[in-house]
């Protein structure tokens, strides 16, 4: 992760992890069956979950689509 982001881009960072790792669980998924329906890795899952990922646009779709959700429910918009 870049140190020359402010802290409150790391907050919300971590925010959205937390809420996607929220939403997955709540959805019976573990990280393995949540990569298998995404097709994320599980690297790239642990990284966004944790908050040191910077999430792509097409991993957010695919994140909100296998929890069916809007995307905005996972960047709280």
């Amino acid at each position: 992760m870049p140190r020359d982001n402010p802290d409150w881009i790391i907050e919300r960072r971590r925010d959205l992890g937390e809420r996607i790792a929220d939403l997955r669980v709540a959805a019976h998924h573990t990280q393995e069956s949540f990569c298998e329906v995404t097709g994320l890795s599980r690297r790239n899952l642990q990284r966004i979950e944790s908050g040191e990922g910077d999430p792509r646009y097409g991993d957010l779709l695919r994140i909100a689509a296998a929890l069916d959700q809007r995307i905005s429910v996972l960047v709280d918009c």
